[in-house]
């Protein structure tokens, strides 16, 4: 069997390099505005002065990234038309991020900020599928222009990948006669807080610890009294936008809700297989940079008289590393083509490990490649003239925040051994 992606996908992937060479590429070298992705990058990246969150000239920058590209048609990509979409399938969504990431650093794709021409835009997705009609006419609006944004605060220090055992604890409580919420806990990693509107605060309000009933999902304003938010923690690769958030006697409305009152955590998963998927396919694409820029050095070097390229430890290392990315292209492809084919119910019962396999290979990989192509490129490749660095400092989280690889791998092993899948709970 042959797997070739459909021409109607590449032919849009060429029209996203014309558009980005005529409209997006003049934007990144005007200004001086290249300092935001060469040695400098960093740097111009992080406001040191102010808790490390980005620069407000940085932000700007990828402001206007997004307008030019929703102007074009293609921010909205993956949304349905009813949004101004242009209804993106898994698959072209997995070969756009493939390659976008391919070409390199720049602002056509920024990962670190989650920022790109062709945005993954799940938000009002969510509000969507599990809003009320009244939650629908508010935020959607909003969600689409830019002006509501919403940080996601599932984690605690205390409880990372065990969110059923979080501590933060919702009661019942009328006030002025409006039947509402009081909320009081805390969480960490709630990213974007700097510039977010509101936050999905999971909290336990019935039920036993460990057990998925029992946990809402509450929507609380930024500015709401007792939402305070705490230290930005400083991360591997800066800027930062990851404060910790404390609830002190928070009170909502009780039409504050998400979703299921009783399961939350639903609104959590709602798009956890297209994100990790399309999440995959960007590693995949960061890593075959990697490659790609390795191998060519390794022809242009050439020490003691001869390219690096004719030397077996430059060689296996990098065949080892096409090898994988040429398997792992496949199954990605032929795991984003099968969601597209089955409801999302179906997705969560028969790909789930599938999609698994996909997200901590890919992000294993880029690591992996990222290491190479440094060690290959010798002290230049050590230093921040070439993006390998950057691509390692930013990849090598996603081994934690997609889902743990240990946690994937877990759910690869369900399925496997027979916990998981059809009729089978966890």
């Amino acid at each position: 069997m042959m797997f070739e992606l459909p021409a109607e996908i590449t032919d849009y992937l060429a029209e996203l390099d014309s558009f980005i060479e005529a409209e997006i590429k003049p934007i990144e070298q005007r200004d001086d505005n290249i300092r935001f992705f060469d040695h400098r990058r960093e740097n111009s990246r992080t406001d040191w002065d102010n808790g490390g969150l980005p620069t407000e000239e940085w932000e700007d920058l990828l402001r206007e990234m997004r307008r030019v590209a929703d102007a074009a048609g293609h921010y909205r990509f993956a949304l349905p038309k009813e949004f101004g979409g242009k209804d993106g399938s898994n698959l072209a969504m997995a070969a756009i991020r493939h390659h976008l990431a391919h070409k390199g650093l720049g602002l056509h794709n920024d990962l670190q900020n989650e920022s790109s021409i062709v945005g993954n835009l799940v938000q009002p997705l969510l509000v969507r599928d599990f809003g009320t009609e009244e939650q629908k006419r508010d935020l959607i609006p909003g969600m689409l222009d830019g002006t509501i944004r919403w940080s996601f605060g599932l984690t605690e220090e205390a409880h990372g990948s065990d969110a059923t055992w979080m501590e933060t604890r919702a009661v019942r409580e009328t006030r002025d006669g409006v039947d509402g919420w009081l909320i009081n806990g805390e969480k960490m990693w709630t990213t974007g807080s700097h510039v977010a509107t509101h936050c999905m605060v999971f909290a336990r309000h019935s039920g036993e610890d460990g057990s998925p009933k029992g946990i809402g999902c509450f929507i609380v304003p930024y500015g709401t009294e007792g939402f305070t938010i705490g230290e930005y923690l400083w991360t591997f690769n800066m800027p930062t936008d990851h404060p910790k958030i404390a609830l002190n006697n928070v009170w909502i409305p009780a039409d504050s809700i998400l979703g299921d009152l009783d399961y939350g955590l639903a609104c959590a998963q709602g798009f956890v297989h297209e994100n990790r998927i399309r999440q995959a396919a960007s590693s995949l694409g960061a890593a075959q940079y990697c490659i790609d820029e390795a191998v060519k050095y390794a022809g242009e070097r050439k020490p003691f008289g001869k390219p690096l390229s004719v030397n077996q430890a430059i060689q296996f290392p990098l065949v080892e590393l096409q090898t994988d990315a040429e398997m792992l292209r496949l199954l990605i492809w032929k795991t984003a083509a099968e969601m597209d084919s089955m409801p999302k119910p179906d997705v969560a019962k028969y790909l789930s490990d599938k999609v698994s396999m996909c997200n901590y290979k890919a992000n294993r990989l880029v690591c992996e490649a990222a290491d190479t192509a440094m060690q290959v490129h010798g002290g230049i490749g050590y230093s921040r003239h070439k993006p390998f660095e950057h691509i390692y400092r930013h990849h090598r989280r996603y081994r934690i925040t997609e889902g743990s690889e240990e946690i994937q791998m877990r759910k690869v092993a369900g399925h496997l051994f027979g916990f998981m899948g059809p009729g089978k709970r966890a």
